[in-house]
């Protein structure tokens, strides 16, 4: 999947595409049609960075109830022909998210084009477990024979269903089609049921890849052998490392964290880091200057997971370097430091978003420690983040930390959060939003009405409106 292209900030398709409330709200109120060619293009063309912690399709489906908008245009994207050639579910996942919620919320012509989609196309998968949560036992008994007829009754065809009978992420439709009488449907979906169960008992039982021997030297051979294939086991090789070593051993080990291949001196760092070494910080200083990205990575790595007060008053006096061992110790202070350590969190944030962007990936630990140690003076930097990030988890961060820096919050971002693509950027708007704006409070009536919405976010309703929302 390629990264997509995302518009200006100030647009209302690039707010649309990151997910921001605002772009609820300036699509009601801006020309129809325009409103839904741009959810349409985002609806099609999956805008999120990372799918897997980004939240969007509960956001455009209620903006697809607002506008009464039409399922043509997504009918379309999934039977195009190009359906057929690219089987990637990230060209069609999140379209069927959409559709599933706009079945959850009545639309009939949404749960028909879903029951279309599971017997005819590619992401069928995908299309069924939406389904699963919404469809009745009806409609998805109908499914039972287009379902099973893309899986030939030979050997492969049988291992195959039996596959896809094991990972599915809702087991629903296939529970209720094991008990269907016809022999060509319960049978069969029963007797993949046993193989899956079968297959998944046998891999459990049966050792996996390569395991080192018990010695030292073994696992670092294990480690650089790994790394040479693409593997990168040095995490798993310094556990190894823990039930392997003994007193006797350290020599050889803070030897191979100096001077060892890229595996073994990986290996030593991370397991020097954990065991807490009185020598390990003037190793790890030692590795960053290595040409190596792979020693370099794991002596950073390494570094951060460190709870030490020696390696606190190492990042503090690391922090003003200009190189990636100097991020990583504005990390650990932003993380673990305390009111002393403002400043270079502050200058470790404002080098980030100067430096990389609203998207570095260094400013999540940075924002978060913003808003832990309340520094105020971050607030225009984190104001920054929060409009221009394409991250809609990154904005939901930079809303908490605003919160907790900006005496502004509650009566600008957290209005528009109420609208926001994020549960969890929902819920800080749903605790700080004034309540004297009054789309507040029909907007946190709706939240706490609507079945869809995340208990958390109810609750922190709730927790202004009381047991009676005309409370409001």
């Amino acid at each position: 999947m390629f990264d997509p292209v995302i518009a200006p900030s100030g647009t209302l398709l690039g707010l649309l595409q990151r997910g921001r409330g605002d772009g609820t709200l300036h699509a009601l109120t801006a020309p129809r049609a325009e409103a839904l060619a741009a959810l349409n293009h985002c609806v099609l063309s999956d805008p999120r960075h990372d799918w897997q912690v980004e939240n969007r399709s509960l956001y455009y489906a209620r903006l697809f109830l607002d506008l009464h908008g039409e399922l043509g245009e997504i009918e379309r994207h999934l039977f195009d022909p190009d359906d057929v050639l690219n089987t990637d579910e990230s060209r069609t996942g999140l379209a069927l998210a959409v559709l599933g919620h706009l079945a959850s919320y009545g639309r009939r012509d949404a749960l028909e084009l879903l029951r279309r989609y599971a017997a005819f196309g590619s992401s069928w998968a995908w299309a069924l477990d939406e389904l699963a949560l919404r469809d009745d036992d009806a409609g998805l008994r109908v499914l039972a024979a287009p379902i099973l007829d893309r899986f030939p009754e030979d050997a492969e065809g049988d291992a195959a269903l039996a596959a896809a009978v094991r990972d599915a992420y809702e087991p629903r439709p296939w529970r209720l089609w094991a008990d269907d009488p016809r022999e060509a449907i319960g049978a069969r979906v029963r007797a993949a049921q046993e193989r899956g169960s079968f297959d998944q008992w046998q891999r459990q039982m049966r050792p996996s890849g390569p395991r080192p021997g018990w010695s030292v030297r073994a696992v670092f051979d294990w480690a650089q052998e790994g790394l040479e294939r693409g593997a990168v086991l040095y995490v798993p090789a310094a556990r190894c490392l823990t039930a392997v070593a003994g007193p006797g051993d350290r020599a050889e080990i803070v030897q191979a964290a100096l001077t060892g291949h890229d595996g073994a001196r990986s290996t030593a760092l991370r397991y020097l880091a954990d065991a807490h070494d009185p020598d390990v910080l003037d190793l790890i200083e030692a590795a960053v200057e290595s040409p190596s990205h792979a020693v370099v990575d794991a002596a950073l790595d390494a570094f951060e997971r460190m709870r030490t007060v020696a390696s606190l008053e190492r990042a503090r006096r690391w922090a003003p370097r200009p190189d990636a061992l100097g991020a990583a110790a504005g990390r650990m202070l932003a993380c673990r430091g305390s009111a002393q350590d403002t400043e270079l969190v502050l200058a470790a944030l404002r080098e980030a978003v100067r430096g990389e962007g609203a998207d570095a990936p260094t400013l999540w630990p940075l924002v978060d420690g913003a808003g832990r140690l309340g520094i105020a003076c971050a607030a225009p930097v984190l104001r920054h983040v929060y409009r221009e990030t394409a991250s809609s988890h990154l904005r939901g961060h930079a809303a908490k930390a605003l919160a907790a820096t900006d005496p502004s919050f509650a009566a600008g971002f957290a209005v528009e959060c109420l609208w926001d693509c994020e549960e969890s950027t929902r819920e800080v708007a749903a605790r700080h939003a004034e309540t004297g704006d009054a789309r507040v409070v029909d907007q946190l009536r709706r939240l706490a009405a609507d079945p869809a919405e995340e208990a958390e976010v109810q609750t922190a309703v709730r927790s202004r409106i009381g047991p009676d929302a005309t409370a409001l």
